[in-house]
Order: structure tokens, then C-alpha cells, then sequence
């Protein structure tokens, strides 16, 4: 057959004589002019390129600069390229009826598509290189297009042809389109001026693309990049080369950071509160503030999801379209063809639309529609939350700067509780609002679904419909107890958390004890009730599972079942199918619909939290601190400190001879400054509760002077700092500061002090999880030889030597790596080194040695802080620092006892004064050189021997840092792809088979089977309903094939609804077991374990095996198996299906399969490197939150609190930018997915179409296709989050390959007789020891022998051994030669937990646990309460647990946080006590107690264990003087062992200078 444009069967066709434009083709042939005009044009241009253009604007990404109309003007081409499709389609299918070929019929819409294309190919280049002057081609054309179409139009009018013709309607839709395009283009040109205008205007881009460290480009591309996250590419494909991080994901773009949000946020709720100001009783509605704040987006949004709503129901329309035509055709294929007439070539809609072709093309490009949109509201959303979640994280932050501290310390807001407000709540509400646009769309699907069911089933639909209704509120409520048993869950796995905590930090004196077993047990129990509670939460899901698979099987049967019976027509294959697909999507809202409600509920329950935290008690206004508040907040902000540079670089000598080299010299002030920094007056104090802990102050503290607090234990004098600092409420008083003095040197006032604030070191030493050099400068401006001095007055340089990474090591996790005296030497130097005017240092000596404690007084306390004329106030328990002081204030019980110089003291009150002299019979004298020298070489070997078994940790830390250590040094690219992209299938079985075999065998069996009869269901249907056609055509009796048809059916769907239940019953209940296993390994693992691991092993990343790993293992993987597992066969078995009716299918899926297969590779790669960047961003900030609430006294009186916000902005930013890369990673993955389903949908239509053998598996092949398209994205998320999760399995699996101390001894524990050991007699024979097998000996061959109920002494330098000798005894250590026997039996031969159970040891850390206080000192429960009370007694603190309520059984705080450290020390005591034990060991027992309660301790071990062998490590030498033995150690090795009288008397002794040194 010839071509000709005009067609050749119609002689007329060429005929002009009418006028050229009332030919048909000639004015179609005129439309092709602009198409052609245009691409002669624009290819020239695009193909020599845009290199040689001077005027691109330099950013790194081609930049986006979006002329005026941008978006609309994507809208219009794309709106116009589905015109132009349906004009082609038109064309074609009018074409089909005639005789010969009519190009001219869809020839020029063929070339309007191309050129429609190329338009906005054309038009987005010249946008990224801003050159508008080419956009004049673009004008041109549009003006073209429009004419010819009008043109077109106007001929049809005269023609007459009705409107009901669909070339009529194109046509004119075409002319709107151009019109509005070519006005687009002139706004450009009034906009932009780049054209009949003189001066041009210059645009600049936005703000965050000039920022080269931006890199999250979705609000600043174009639509076709935004719809489909093509910007994505980059970043998914480059995760494959090298894993993502941090840098590669750059920083938020402006609109999106927490700060921009926070102000958003914050004048919401502050208009909020305006509103209810008048109204005492109502809060004010943070509803209504993120309503308002963030309101529009979230409409967007919910725009979008109707739109896509609305799009689905396409599926089913066009299944219904196509198996009716296809059964039409195949039953009227005998009818023949009529041929239209060439001249009247139009085609009416409802012709057209019944081309099944066209509805195949038309329902894949409503499933492209419909995706895009859905993805459109799921990103709107998502961005919306996580914009949400970081204004509300900056409010609670901005919050707790500014809680009460009563409120923290009284318990009324715990720590706790604001973790939970900052990890819970935020993100429940974050949740929130990703499943809020569901809450109204919802509803419109399900009414609309409801009506087309009626439409397609009459009557019988609405049974199906009520099925389903009265189904849901089951669904909701196993939703909602879902929700109570993950609440109890989570309440029970907090508290094993804090069970567990409490184990391992004090799992050193668990061990020494033999007490792990009582406390594992307890963590057990918790754990099995987790477990019940787990045990319902896995039922519940399995039954919510169970429902959403259930669910649209019985609705189905019931609507076919009684459709069968009640209706007369048989049941059509299109009528079937169709409600099949609908009610799919039915399913879906109705399921979703109970979560969407759990989480509105849940969110409420948040925001009620939220208000509260808002509403409760803050700080009072520290105006006295402050003349200016403005002032205040300025000096808070991080000083840059340029005009201090500029001073030092023009006085550099000056400055330092002034500050460092100078003798101490006291200052001279003149005497009209008024010489008192801050003065208190009948002061009055409270911790909140209304009782004033402190009572009638009146002191006053000079300025530039030292201030010496002292008092007994408990006496208030920590408390009367922080009611200085105005921690404390005030009840009656007032705390005045006296401004600085402006008249200092004008020098020394230009060093820009932090004029308000207070250098301030708390008792317990607080630090960041920084490095050193970080926790010491806190924020000041570096300056080298102020940190020297610094470090070397807190003697901290030896210990910074020994870190791995001197002072840039990472401490803090609660400063696990360290001591506690280096950490509060750390304080002490932080506080030191600020360059503020007041310093207030609280027991800064409690926890150090006599040389360091010394030192520190003499080199940081006496030089650099009085060169430097500071005023300081030191609490303290040296009373033999007492001559130093300037001022003294004595305290007792919450009251000033005295005030005034020593001097003054001594006249007045002669009785403290002796007192006091008593306490401190030591002189004050310069400590012998050599010793300084000696004490540097020997210190520290404790530090050295946790820092240095770097080899042994790195086989503790996870296998993956390991593993990828080998991979940075493998240059060979493949293998690193290779481990990058597999899947950790190893892993993965370990974890199948601890659940046990038996149960893995009956889910892989049930899950098999059950996707069998969903199968097998499905295809009873299409038998059934093609039956009924052919029996119609062959009238053969039907009743009979009824009954049959529907009880195959009701019989499959039966069976199908009972196996659905057993398969999600096995899941979770394997999921459980494998929990139990897991867990119950893990914890006996850890407990049994050498004290080295725990040396060596940071708390928090056993922690996360507990916490983290647990719950992932508890919650998350089961119903992550269970998806994938489903939505893996559901797709399998939609492909077996439709292969099955069109075998051709398998033909194109090929290619798709490919596609799909690379796309999960590329995915899972990116999406596992931004799920370990999500949540390792967010453990950071969860740390500085609650570093925060910690630290909160230090960080108020440093006023520190701007730096603080910024560094908690920075922190929520960097995982707000990890999140959101994650979410849009994940709508890249989808989209793609679901553009591939869509093929499949398109291939699997037009092969059934040609193929297929009958209505019922074309019918058949469709509604599978359409599944395949919500299932397949899941495959591939289920896969990635699997692989993440599997790292928490393999996590604990490392933990579980350690080796566990060696708990059987040679002899039977019958062996050892019960009262062993009786006498208390000790030899110490060649013994060597180390910590671990690949280290150096710690004690070498050490010999001693101490005769029963003796008292020995051991002293030396830190890091002589004297401790390890201590934990020798108990066998905490490797003994690797000679041996220790206690009463004749060498103790090495005994089992662990007899030997550690019959010896009793003080250490020099207090750990109490929280309980009650007989549980703190006797958890076995063997004693009777006299024995106890008899205990406290002994160490002093019979009466104050008399006065407590509850006595005994009153309750400790974790930790012991409710008592002094002196307290605690005192109860370790008391639990010593109670162990009777004729071998008692104290480790250093009194370092952290005044002297006066030491003496008494003393006495007490004298008499209370006269009988017993104490064996004392002594920190300060004067307490061993009394001993009956005296060891004195070195490196390791014995030194001097004698009485003390002997060694007193070698004068050269080392024991003897030791004593002259602590006298």
C-alpha cells in the first residue's frame, strides 16, 4: 500500500477549490510548520553545547535559576504532551478505519509531540546556563502553534462538527494550551527584561546554592527532577564507589534547619500564649502553634494524596474497560468491520475510549500519575515532619537551659523523662504528620471505592463493603492493644535497661563480691516479663497481619457467594475483576485507618507531655548576676576574641612575664574598690521542697582573694555554692555581686574576661564527650601557653601522654576511660583555665592524692589563680590548706558556724581552732624536688595499662570495624563493591536457626502453602467466570455448575483465611524464641566476663547491645521477615500467574527484571550507608541532650548556654539532613518501583490483549499486574531494612565469641570447709601478675606473709601495683606464676564464686544500686535486721537512716545520687561489715571523706575488726601509721616491708619521706 499524507483513497483529497484552508489536510499539514520551524532551531543549539557560554553563573550545581513561571510552565508541556498522546491515539484509531493510510491524521501530532519535548529539553537548558535571550525561539513558536491551531478550530466551527467529537475537543484544549504557554513566555520576558527592554535585570540564585556544602537539591530542581528525585542519582550511584558520609550529604539548605524552624515555631506559641494569657486555667495549644507554623505544607500535601486517591480508581475502571472489550471482540470477531468514509473521519469519546489499547496506554499513564503524586504527599509530609521535629527539639532544648534545678534533683523531672521527651516524643509527633494527610483522605477512598462496587455488583457489593466495615474496628482495636503491650514492653525494657546499667557499672564490685548471679537473676526476671509482654505484643501483631490478609478474602467471598445466589445475569469476568482490584484498594485505607488513629492518639498523649515540660518551673532571672541581661546574653556568645589577639601580638613578652613568671605576690588593693565580689544576706534556700536547706547566710566573699568553705559531710557547703550561682530557689535573702572592678589595670581589663560568668568545677566531675583538649578549654579561645600552665598545674600532661591521642583523645561516654581523679583534675584545669573573674572549685581535692592534691594547691590554686587575682572559693576537706586562706566560712548543718580570716578564728573560737589542728597535724612545706622528679615517672600505670591493650580491644570491638579496616587497605575496587552489595546472608541464618529448626521449617512450609491458595483462589474465579460465558453462548443447564463453581471457591478461601493465621503465628513466634535465646547468651556472656573487658569495652557500646541491638532484635526483624517474606511471594507469584495466561510476558520481563535488579543493588548500598548515618547522628544528639541536663549547673555558671544551642542546632541539623536523604532515597527507590510496575502493568496489558486465551486470565493477569506495583518497592525496602537489622544480629553474635572468666575451681565447693577462711592468715608466694596474657606483668614476683587478725599497710605512688595486688586476691587478674594462700588452701584451686563470696573488700569507688538500703548492703538477704543496724552503727550512719523514712527499707536512687559521696563511702563500709569476712581488703576506702569522719573509721577498724586481717591500700599515708605491717611498693615490686616503726626510723626510707611529705 502506498503512503500518501492525504491518504489514497479519496480523490478529492488534494482539491483546493473551496479556498486552501478549508482543506482538511492542507490546514493539517499547515500545523506541522512551527513543529518543524522549532526543531530547526533548537537542535543547532543544543548540540554545540553550552561550553563556550561566558555567562554561566559559577555554582557547582548546573545551576538551577528558575525564571518566573517555572513550575507552571512544567504543568502546561506536560499537560500538552498528554494531549498530544491522545491526539495521536486518535489518529491512529481513526486511521484503523479506513481504507489506506492518512498520515495527515496523527503524522503532525507525532511531530507537536517531539517538538513539545524538545521545547522544555531546550528550555531547561538555557534556564541552568541563564542565557533568557534564546528563549525568543520558544516565544516564536508558541505564537506559531497557537495561529495553526486556531486556525484548525475556527475551520471546524465553520464545519460544523459537534463537540461531542474528541478531535473537536483536542483541538481546542491545544489552543488554551499554546495560549497560556505563550503567556508563561511573555512574563519571562516583563520579568526578566532580557528583551525590548534596556537594562536586563540581574538575578542572583538562592542563598543555599551559592553554599557549595549544600547538596540537598530537591527544593531548588526542576519538576521533572523533583517528581522523580533525578538529583538523587548522583549520590545513590557514587554510594557504591565509597560509602556516604557525612560530607557527602553537606548541610541543610536554609529554609530546613532547626534554627529557621525554631523561630517559626517558637512566635506561634507565643501568639498561643497571648491568647490564654487572661485564662489561668487553659495552656496554651501547641496544636494550634504547628498548625499554624506549619499548616500549608501539610494542606499540599494532602492535595497531592486526593489526587492520587482519586487516580487509583483507574485500575480497576480500565481492568473493567479491557476484559469487556476483549470479550466483545472475541465474540463478535465473525461481525465485519464497517468502513468509514474518508471525509467524515471523527471519532465521538465513548468510541474512542472503547479501544482496549487506548485503555491499556491510558491506565499506564494514570499509574505513572497516580505514583508520582503519592510520592509528591509522602515527601511534602516527611520534610514537614522533620522540619517539626527540629523546631520542637529546639524548644525542649531551649527549655532545659532554663529548668529549675530543684526539678531535676527532686525527681519531678528526670533525666530520663527529657530523654524520652527528645527521642519519643518529638518523634511520635514527627510520625504524626507523615500519616496525618491519611486521616482525610481516607475516608473520601473508601465512599468513593463503595460507590463504584455498587455500580459494578449491585446489592451483593454492599455485603462485601459491610465485611469489611464490621471487620475494621477489630482491627482497631488489636491496634490498640498493640499499643498497651508495646507501651509495657517498653516500660520493662527500661527497666532491665537500668538493671543492666547498674550491673556493668558496678560490675567490678559485683565480681569482687560474687554478687553477679543475684543481680543477673534480676535482670532475668525483668526480662521474662518483658518477654510476657512481648509474648502479647507478637500475638497482636500476628492477628493485625492475620486481618489485613483475611480481611478482603472473606469480603470477597461473601459479595461472589450471594451475588451468585441473588442476581439473575451470570458473573462477568470484568464485574469480577474489577471489584477484586477494588476491593485491594479498599483494604488498604481500612487497615491503615487504625494505625493513622493509634498514632493521632498517641500524638495527643505527646503533645500533653510536651506542654507540661514547657509550662513547668524555670530558673529565676538571674538579673543580679548580670547588670544587663543584653550584656549578659552577649558575653555568652563565643567570644571571637579579636581584640584580645591584637593585645597579645603587640605585648606578647609583657603579658606572659605578667601572668607566669612572677613570684607569688599578694595583691594590694587600694581601699575605696569595694573589695567584696559577692555578698550574701539573710539567706534562705530551698531544693524546692519548701524546707530551707540552708538557713540565716550571711557571708560576704572578697574580691581577688581565696575563700575556703569547710564543714562535715552533708553539711550544705556544695549547696551554698549553687544557691550563689542561683541554682537553689531562694525563700528569703539576697545574693549581691558586686560589679568588677573597672579600675584594674586597663591591660588586664582588656583581656575580654567573660565578665558574668563563674568558672565552676562541681564535686562530681562533669565532662563532654569531647576530646581533652575540648573538656578543658570549653569553649575559650586556645591559647598555648595558658593551657600549659593549665595542664601542668592540674599535673595532667603525664596522663595526656599516656592516651592514645594525647590531648585530642575522645573521653567522656560519661568519661569511661578515665579515673576519677583524672577526671576531676580535668575539671579543676577547665575551670582554671577560663578567663573569668570569679572561680568556684568544689572539693576539687576528693579524689586525688597527696602529691597531686599538693601541687595542684601550690602550682594552680596559689600561683595561677592569685597572679592572675581571681576570686576563688574552694570547698574543701584538706584543713591543712587552711593557712593559705584569705577568708575562711566554717559550716555545720545548713548554717554558717563562723566567718573570718584564720587569725580571727584562732582569737575567737579557740575550741574549732584545736579542733581543726588536731584534724590537720601536718605543716605546710614545699615538697622535695626529687620526689616531683620521681612522682612524673612513676604515675599512671593504671592509665597506661587501660590504653595501651589496644590490640585486645580491637578484637572485642564489632567484626565490621574490622572488616572494614581491610577494606581501606584493599586498593582493589571490585572487592569492596562486592562486600558493599551482599547481603549478610550468614548472618541472616544464624539468626533463622536460634529461633530452632523445627519452627523455621513450619514458616517456610506455611508461607508456601498459603501464597498456593491465594493463587489457587484467584484462578478459581477466572474459571468461573469464563465458564459462565461459554455455558451463555451454549445454553447448557447452570445450576448445577453454580453450586460447584462456589464451593471450590468458599472451600480456597476458608483455607486461605486459616493459613494466613498460622503463617503470621509461626513468624513472630520464631522471632520470640530467637529474642529469648539471644538475649539470655548475651547477658550470661557479658556477666561471666574478665574485668579487663569491661576495662577496655566503653560502657555505652555494651550498653547498645542492650538496648539498641535487643530491641531490633525483639521488635523489629519479625515483622521485617514477615513483609519481606510476603511481599517477595505475592511478586513471585503475580508473575508465575500472568506468565501462566501469557506466556509472551515473560519475554519483556526480562529487561524490567534487569532494571529492578539494579536498582535494589544501587539502593540498598545508599540506603544502608544513610541508615547507619541517621542513627549515628542521632546518638550524638540524644548525648548532648542529656550531657546537657547533666551538666546543666556547670554549663549555667560558666553561662555557656548560646554555645551550647548552637552545638545543639549543628547536631539536629546534621540528622535532620541524614533523615531527610534517607526519606528521599527511599521516594527514589519507590518511584522507580513503582514506573516499573507500571511497565509491567503496560506489557502485561498488550500481551494479554493479543494473547490471551480468555476474558477471566486477561482479567486475571491485570489484577495481578496491578499488585505487583505495590509489592515491589516493599521487596526492596523489607531488604535494606533487613540488612541494617541484621547488624544488631551480628552485633551480639561478636559478643558472644569473648571468652568468660574461668568459674570452676579443681575443688568441689563441698571440698571448702564452711567457715574457711577461719583465721585470716595470708602468704604471698613468687607471685606474678598481669592484666591479660599479651601485656607485661604488673606484680613481679612479689613475697609476703601476714600472720592472722594482723593490720597491713600498703602505700606507694599510683601505678606501684598496690591495687592489683588488692584484686590478686580475688583472682580478678592473670596470675601467671607463684600462688596466694588464705588458711592453707591455695586459692587458685578454688571455684571463682566460693573464693569471692568468703573474702570482703572496701573499694575507692562508692557504688550503692538502687534499691532499698538493706538490699545495698545485703542483696542474698542472709542477715537479720539487728546485724544490719549493727553495721550502720559501726560506720556512723545509724541515725541519719533512723531519720530517713522507711529506715531500712528506704530507698536509694541509682547510683546512691541521694547521698554525699562521703555517705556512699560510709555505706560500703557498713556492706563490709555485714559480710563477716575474716579478710577484709580496702582499697584506698577513704578518699573521698573529711578527715574527721576518717579518724572515726579508723578507730572503728581498730576495735569493730580487732579479730579480722585488714589489708589497707592506703591513699594518704598517715592512716597506715597505726598498722601493725607497713609494704611499700614500686613498679610492681616489694620495696620496704617492716612495722612502720622501723621504716620511720631509716631516715633515707622511702616510707619515711612519704610520711615527712603527708605530716
Amino acid at each position: 500500500m502506498r503512503l500518501a499524507f492525504c491518504g489514497n483513497d479519496n480523490a478529492s483529497a488534494y482539491n483546493i477549490s473551496a479556498g486552501v484552508l478549508r482543506n482538511v489536510c492542507f490546514v493539517d499539514a499547515l500545523n506541522l510548520v512551527p513543529h518543524v520551524f522549532l526543531l530547526f532551531i533548537t537542535f543547532p543549539i543544543l548540540f554545540i553545547g553550552w561550553g563556550s557560554q561566558s555567562s554561566k553563573v559559577q555554582i557547582h550545581h548546573n545551576t538551577w535559576l528558575h525564571f518566573p513561571g517555572h513550575n507552571l510552565r512544567w504543568i502546561l508541556t506536560f499537560t500538552l504532551l498528554f494531549v498530544h498522546v491522545c491526539e495521536i491515539a486518535e489518529g491512529i484509531v481513526s486511521d484503523t478505519q479506513m481504507k489506506s493510510r492518512h498520515l495527515h491524521l496523527f503524522l503532525p501530532a507525532i511531530m507537536g509531540f517531539v517538538a513539545a519535548t524538545v521545547s522544555i529539553v531546550y528550555y531547561h537548558n538555557i534556564e541552568t546556563s541563564n542565557f533568557p535571550k534564546l528563549l525568543l525561539a520558544l516565544f516564536l513558536y508558541w505564537i506559531m502553534a497557537f495561529v495553526t491551531k486556531t486556525i484548525k478550530l475556527v475551520r471546524y466551527c465553520q464545519d460544523g462538527v459537534p463537540f461531542s467529537q474528541l478531535r473537536f475537543c483536542i483541538t481546542g484544549i491545544m489552543v488554551i494550551l499554546y495560549g497560556l504557554l505563550m503567556a508563561v513566555e511573555i512574563n519571562v520576558i516583563r520579568v526578566r527584561r532580557y528583551v525590548f527592554f534596556m537594562n536586563p535585570q540581574k538575578v542572583k540564585p538562592p542563598e543555599d546554592l551559592q553554599d557549595l556544602g549544600v547538596r540537598f537539591l530537591q527544593p531548588f530542581v526542576n519538576l521533572l527532577s523533583k517528581a522523580t528525585y533525578w538529583w538523587m542519582n548522583t549520590l545513590i550511584i557514587s554510594a557504591h564507589k565509597k560509602p556516604v558520609d557525612l560530607k557527602a550529604i553537606g548541610k541543610l539548605p536554609i529554609a530546613m534547619r532547626a534554627l529557621t524552624n525554631y523561630v517559626r515555631l517558637k512566635e506561634a506559641y507565643e501568639e498561643q500564649k497571648k491568647k490564654v494569657a487572661d485564662q489561668p486555667n487553659r495552656n496554651p495549644s501547641i496544636w494550634l502553634a504547628m498548625y499554624s507554623a506549619f499548616g500549608r505544607p501539610i494542606l499540599l500535601s494532602s492535595t497531592f494524596r486526593y489526587l492520587a486517591d482519586l487516580l487509583g480508581f483507574a485500575g480497576p475502571l480500565c481492568i473493567s474497560g479491557i476484559v469487556q472489550g476483549f470479550q466483545n471482540t472475541t465474540n463478535n470477531t465473525n461481525t465485519t468491520e464497517k468502513v468509514k468514509d474518508p471525509s467524515n473521519s471523527y471519532l465521538s469519546s465513548e468510541e474512542f475510549l472503547r479501544n482496549v489499547y487506548v485503555l491499556a496506554v491510558l491506565l499506564f499513564l494514570a499509574l505513572i500519575l497516580q505514583r508520582t503524586f503519592l510520592q509528591a504527599s509522602y515527601y511534602v509530609t516527611t520534610e514537614t515532619g522533620i522540619n517539626l521535629r527540629g523546631a520542637l527539639l529546639a524548644m525542649i532544648y531551649n527549655k532545659i537551659l532554663r529548668l529549675s534545678t530543684s526539678n531535676l534533683s527532686m525527681g519531678e523531672m528526670t533525666l530520663g523523662q527529657i530523654n524520652n521527651l527528645v527521642a519519643i516524643e518529638t518523634n511520635q509527633l514527627m510520625w504524626f504528620l507523615f500519616l496525618c494527610p491519611n486521616l482525610w483522605a481516607m475516608p473520601v477512598q473508601i465512599i468513593m471505592g463503595v460507590i463504584l462496587l455498587y455500580n459494578l455488583l449491585g446489592v451483593s457489593a454492599l455485603v462485601g463493603a459491610a465485611v469489611i466495615v464490621l471487620l475494621a474496628p477489630i482491627q482497631y482495636f488489636i491496634a490498640t492493644k498493640l499499643a498497651e503491650a508495646q507501651k509495657s514492653t517498653l516500660d520493662y525494657s527500661t527497666e532491665r535497661l537500668k538493671k543492666t546499667n547498674e550491673i556493668l557499672k558496678g560490675i567490678k564490685l559485683l565480681k569482687l563480691y560474687a554478687w553477679e548471679h543475684i543481680f543477673c537473676t534480676s535482670v532475668e526476671e525483668t526480662r521474662m516479663k518483658e518477654l510476657t509482654s512481648l509474648k502479647t505484643f507478637a500475638l497482636h501483631t500476628s492477628l493485625s497481619i492475620f486481618m489485613n490478609a483475611a480481611i478482603p478474602i472473606a469480603a470477597v467471598l461473601a459479595t461472589f457467594v450471594t451475588y451468585a445466589y441473588t442476581s439473575v445475569k451470570p458473573l462477568q469476568p470484568a464485574q469480577a475483576f474489577a471489584s477484586l482490584s477494588l476491593f485491594h484498594i479498599l483494604v488498604t485505607p481500612l487497615f491503615l485507618l487504625s494505625t493513622v488513629v493509634r498514632f493521632a492518639v498517641k500524638a495527643i498523649i505527646s503533645v500533653q507531655k510536651l506542654n507540661e515540660f514547657l509550662l513547668s518551673d524555670e530558673i529565676g532571672d538571674d538579673s543580679w548576676r548580670g547588670g544587663d541581661s543584653s550584656v549578659a546574653y552577649e558575653s555568652c556568645k563565643k567570644h571571637t576574641g579579636l581584640h584580645t589577639k591584637a593585645i597579645n601580638r603587640r605585648q606578647p613578652l609583657r603579658y606572659q612575664l605578667e601572668s607566669y613568671e612572677q613570684p607569688t605576690r599578694k595583691q594590694t588593693r587600694p581601699v575605696e574598690i569595694d573589695d567584696t565580689a559577692i555578698k550574701v544576706t539573710n539567706g534562705y534556700f530551698s531544693w524546692g521542697s519548701g524546707l530551707a536547706t540552708l538557713s540565716n547566710i550571711n557571708i560576704r566573699i572578697p574580691t581577688g582573694q581565696m575563700t575556703m568553705i569547710v564543714g562535715q559531710v552533708g553539711c550544705g557547703k556544695s549547696s551554698l555554692l549553687l544557691a550563689i550561682l542561683g541554682e537553689m530557689q531562694t525563700l528569703e535573702g539576697k545574693v549581691h555581686w558586686s560589679n568588677v572592678n573597672e579600675t584594674e589595670p586597663s591591660f588586664e581589663a582588656s583581656r575580654s574576661r567573660n565578665r558574668y560568668s563563674v568558672a565552676y568545677a562541681a564535686q562530681k566531675p562533669w565532662l563532654l564527650n569531647a576530646t581533652v583538649e575540648e573538656n578543658i578549654i570549653f569553649g575559650s579561645p586556645f591559647n598555648k601557653q595558658r593551657y600549659k600552665a593549665v595542664t601542668d598545674a592540674c599535673s595532667l600532661q603525664p596522663d595526656i601522654d599516656l592516651l592514645p591521642f594525647g590531648d585530642q583523645t575522645e573521653i567522656g561516654e560519661r568519661g569511661i576511660n578515665l579515673s576519677g581523679g583524672q577526671r576531676q583534675r580535668i575539671c579543676v584545669a577547665r575551670a582554671l583555665y577560663q578567663n573569668t573573674n570569679i572561680v568556684f572549685l568544689d572539693d576539687p581535692f576528693s579524689a586525688l592524692d597527696i602529691h597531686l592534691s599538693d601541687h595542684l594547691m601550690q602550682e594552680g590554686i596559689l600561683k595561677f589563680l592569685q597572679e592572675d587575682k581571681r576570686t576563688l572559693v574552694l570547698v574543701t576537706h584538706k584543713l591543712q590548706y587552711l593557712p593559705h586562706a584569705d577568708w575562711i566560712i566554717a559550716m555545720k548543718d545548713g548554717m554558717v558556724l563562723r566567718e573570718g580570716t584564720l587569725k580571727d578564728i584562732q582569737n575567737k573560737d579557740i575550741e574549732l581552732y584545736e579542733h581543726w589542728k588536731t584534724l590537720m597535724n601536718r605543716q605546710d612545706q614545699e615538697l622535695e624536688k626529687d620526689m616531683e622528679a620521681d612522682q612524673t615517672t612513676l604515675e599512671r600505670k593504671t592509665l597506661r595499662r587501660a590504653m595501651y591493650p589496644r590490640e585486645s580491644k580491637s578484637q572485642l570491638e564489632d567484626e565490621d570495624e574490622e572488616e572494614e579496616e581491610e577494606e581501606d587497605e584493599d586498593d582493589n575496587m571490585s572487592t569492596v563493591l562486592r562486600l558493599r552489595t551482599k547481603m549478610p546472608w550468614k548472618t541472616c541464618w544464624r539468626y533463622l536457626t536460634s529461633g530452632g529448626f523445627f519452627l523455621l521449617f513450619l514458616m517456610i512450609f506455611s508461607k508456601l502453602l498459603k501464597h498456593s491458595v491465594i493463587v489457587a483462589i484467584d484462578y478459581s474465579l477466572a474459571t468461573w467466570t469464563s465458564m459462565d460465558n461459554k455455558n451463555e453462548v451454549k445454553n447448557v443447564d447452570k445450576s448445577t455448575d453454580k453450586t460447584f463453581h462456589v464451593a471450590v471457591f468458599s472451600i480456597l478461601s476458608g483455607a486461605g483465611i486459616v493459613l494466613c493465621l498460622i503463617t503470621s503465628l509461626t513468624v513472630e513466634w520464631m522471632g520470640l524464641t530467637a529474642a529469648k535465646n539471644l538475649h539470655h547468651n548475651l547477658l550470661n556472656k557479658i556477666i561471666l566476663g574478665p574485668i579487663r573487658f569491661f576495662d577496655t569495652t566503653p560502657l555505652g557500646l555494651i550498653l547498645n547491645r542492650f538496648s539498641a541491638d535487643t530491641n531490633i532484635i525483639d521488635q523489629h526483624i519479625p515483622p521485617t521477615l514477615e513483609s519481606l517474606s510476603r511481599s517477595t511471594l505475592l511478586c513471585l507469584s503475580a508473575i508465575g500467574m500472568i506468565s501462566y495466561a501469557t506466556p509472551w510476558f515473560l519475554v519483556a520481563l526480562v529487561p524490567l527484571g534487569v532494571a529492578f535488579y539494579f536498582i535494589q543493588k544501587y539502593f540498598r548500598v545508599a540506603s544502608k550507608d544513610l541508615q547507619e548515618l541517621d542513627d549515628s547522628t542521632q546518638l550524638p544528639l540524644l548525648c548532648h541532650f542529656s550531657e546537657t541536663a547533666e551538666g546543666l549547673t556547670t554549663i549555667r555558671a560558666f553561662r555557656h548556654e548560646a554555645r551550647f544551642k548552637q552545638r545543639m542546632l549543628e547536631l539536629t541539623d546534621t540528622n535532620n539532613i541524614a533523615y531527610l536523604f534517607l526519606s528521599a532515597a527511599n521516594r527514589w527507590l519507590e518511584v522507580r518501583t513503582d514506573y516499573l510496575g507500571a511497565c509491567i502493568v503496560l506489557t502485561a496489558a498488550v500481551t494479554s490483549i493479543t494473547e490471551g486465551p480468555t476474558s477471566g486470565f486477561v482479567g486475571l493477569g491485570l489484577l495481578y499486574a496491578l499488585t505487583i506495583t505495590n509489592y515491589l518497592n516493599w521487596v526492596v525496602r523489607n531488604l535494606a531494612d533487613l540488612e541494617v537489622q541484621m547488624g544488631a544480629v551480628k552485633k551480639v553474635h561478636s559478643f558472644l565469641n569473648m571468652e568468660s572468666e574461668n568459674y570452676d575451681g579443681y575443688l568441689d565447693p563441698s571440698q571448702v570447709p564452711k567457715d574457711w577462711p577461719q583465721e585470716g592468715e595470708i602468704k604471698i608466694e613468687n607471685l606474678c601478675v598481669r592484666y591479660e596474657n599479651n601485656l607485661k606483668p604488673v606484680l613481679k614476683h612479689v613475697k609476703a606473709y601476714i600472720k592472722p587478725g594482723q593490720k597491713v599497710g600498703i602505700c606507694g605512688r599510683t601505678g606501684s601495683g598496690k591495687s592489683s595486688l588488692s584484686l590478686a586476691f580475688f583472682r580478678m587478674v592473670d596470675i601467671f606464676d607463684g600462688r596466694i594462700v588464705i588458711d592453707g588452701i591455695d586459692i587458685s584451686k578454688l571455684p571463682l564464686h566460693t573464693l569471692r563470696s568468703r573474702l570482703s573488700i572496701i573499694l575507692q569507688d562508692p557504688i550503692l544500686f538502687s534499691g532499698s538500703i538493706r538490699f545495698n548492703l545485703d542483696p542474698e538477704c542472709k542477715c537479720t535486721d539487728d546485724r544490719l543496724w549493727e553495721a550502720l552503727e559501726i560506720a556512723q550512719l545509724k541515725n541519719m537512716v533512723k531519720s530517713l523514712p522507711g529506715g531500712l527499707d528506704a530507698m536509694v536512687t541509682e547510683g546512691g545520687e541521694n547521698f554525699s559521696v562521703g555517705q556512699r563511702q560510709l555505706f560500703c563500709l557498713a556492706r563490709a561489715f555485714v559480710r563477716k569476712s575474716s579478710i577484709l581488703i580496702m582499697d584506698e576506702a577513704t578518699a573521698s571523706i573529711d578527715m574527721a569522719t576518717e579518724n572515726i573509721l579508723q578507730k572503728v577498724v581498730m576495735t569493730a575488726f580487732a579479730d579480722r586481717t585488714v589489708v589497707t591500700i592506703a591513699h594518704r599515708v598517715h592512716t597506715i601509721l597505726t598498722a601493725d605491717l607497713v609494704i611499700v611498693m614500686k613498679r610492681g615490686n616489694i620495696l620496704e616491708y617492716d612495722t612502720p616503726e622501723n621504716l620511720l626510723s631509716q631516715e633515707d626510707g622511702i616510707f619515711a619521706s612519704f610520711v615527712r611529705a603527708d605530716m
